[in-house]
């Protein structure tokens, strides 16, 4: 017998599941809702309660704009107006900051990217006996849907899904599943195929006639759980991105902002964080530093020390050429710069991976360079980070909120601290987050 409640809408949790007071007065979170509404819920016979009729809907709320809403699994928040959900990603980003021990916090810049400009996408793939799914996964499941439409990729992403549908389905590779990946670089589409058995012969043919047929400059494969970095399987021509002037040829399935507009809205809260007086001839330290979307940009105020442990990525940065970056290769995460090397340098710029840069952050609120610069893409990890700064005596200085992940839970944040002359002194103590 299913139960059926009716219940108030409290706030939007980290997720974007709206936190709904049950009448035992227990929280539950509910998707699909939104903060304010008086909701119907209905709990299935596992207890997980779902969303059954909106009694009272928010002034926020909006039609979603994608017919696959609610199946696809991409967008969460596409029933939640643009701005508000812009300024619900300030209001998380405020928290992790207060959170961090930061009470004075300056008003955030604020950008929002534009609908069908996302140009990379980790894609799902399927073989059913009747088709090859290309798609995402639905929230919680295994289940793919295919994407047919999509309000959020570029439509150059999009229009080849048919011709990759085809000859998938034509691959011995594919027993069950795989993945795709795509990047959209100034060449062309970038792609990197895993799949469930080994790449056949007939399969390299097909793949490089899909190449040439689409202008796909190149597709790398690999195992789907197999180590190293993918093979090249098909090249059709030069591959490149431009980065700041600068061109360079990223190795496969490498790492790019979401959108080229976020790109440069990150780049640009960057370099308009850099203290004025930063002299050419300066170096500042670059961690996390990848194919160079800060290092290539900071190269043209200040010398770089740019530190990165993906391999691939550091031979791609020192490919460019520019003599103004020295580029290391190191395993941040396991191997850190250290604080004595940090100490030396007037900016510590770091844009680290989603679980955040704890053994790192140590080092840099040791070290207490004059300022830090940290390009966040989760709210959570950067509440632990920034906390040992604040321990450490810094000040907020400047905060921008990137909205680049379009109707998801997910943002972008750059943050400038620097620190007080009063707390030279202050050693970090042993709270780590």
């Amino acid at each position: 017998m299913t139960t059926v409640v009716e219940a108030p809408v409290l706030y939007l949790a980290a997720q974007g599941d709206g936190a709904v007071r049950l009448p035992d007065g227990q929280v539950t979170y509910c998707a699909g809702t939104l903060a304010g509404e008086h909701v119907r819920l209905a709990q299935n016979n596992a207890g997980v309660w779902r969303l059954d009729t909106i009694l009272q809907a928010s002034p926020s709320r909006v039609t979603p704009p994608c017919p696959l809403s609610g199946t696809c699994g991409g967008c969460s928040l596409q029933h939640m107006q643009p701005d508000a959900l812009l300024e619900w990603k300030v209001g998380k980003v405020r928290h992790a900051l207060e959170k961090a021990g930061f009470s004075a916090i300056p008003e955030p810049t604020r950008y929002q990217v534009p609908p069908l400009s996302r140009r990379r996408v980790d894609l799902a793939v399927r073989r059913t006996p009747d088709a090859m799914l290309v798609g995402l996964h639905a929230r919680g499941s295994t289940t793919v849907t295919d994407m047919s439409v999509c309000p959020v990729l570029n439509p150059d992403i999009l229009r080849l899904l048919p011709a990759f549908r085809t000859t998938l389905r034509s691959l011995q590779a594919i027993r069950s599943t795989a993945s795709l990946h795509i990047n959209l670089l100034d060449s062309g589409p970038d792609i990197v195929l895993l799949t469930d058995a080994a790449l056949q012969a007939p399969d390299r043919v097909r793949l490089a006639r899909l190449a040439e047929e689409h202008g796909i400059p190149r597709i790398a494969w690999r195992l789907l759980k197999a180590e190293g970095e993918p093979e090249t399987a098909a090249q059709n021509g030069p591959v490149f991105q431009t980065i700041a002037g600068h061109r360079l040829t990223p190795p496969p399935g490498a790492f790019l902002q979401a959108t080229l507009q976020s790109e440069q809205a990150i780049q640009q809260a960057v370099m308009a964080a850099l203290p004025d007086r930063l002299g050419r001839r300066e170096s500042v330290i670059e961690l996390y530093a990848g194919c160079g979307t800060l290092t290539l940009p900071l190269s043209e105020r200040c010398r770089v020390l740019a530190y990165e442990g993906h391999a691939p990525a550091c031979a791609a940065l020192k490919a460019a050429g520019n003599t103004r970056i020295q580029t290391h290769c190191q395993d941040l995460n396991r191997q850190p710069v250290m604080a004595k090397d940090l100490a030396k340098t007037p900016v510590v710029v770091l844009d680290p991976p989603h679980a955040g840069a704890r053994l790192q952050m140590r080092q840099i609120a040791q070290g207490k360079p004059a300022q830090v610069i940290y390009v966040s893409c989760n709210p959570a990890a950067l509440s632990k980070d920034a906390a040992m700064l604040a321990d450490a005596g810094y000040r907020l200085d400047s905060v921008a909120v990137i909205d680049q992940f379009l109707w998801s839970a997910e943002t972008e944040t750059v943050c400038s601290f620097r620190r007080e002359s009063s707390h030279r002194s202050r050693t970090v103590p042993s709270r780590s987050g």
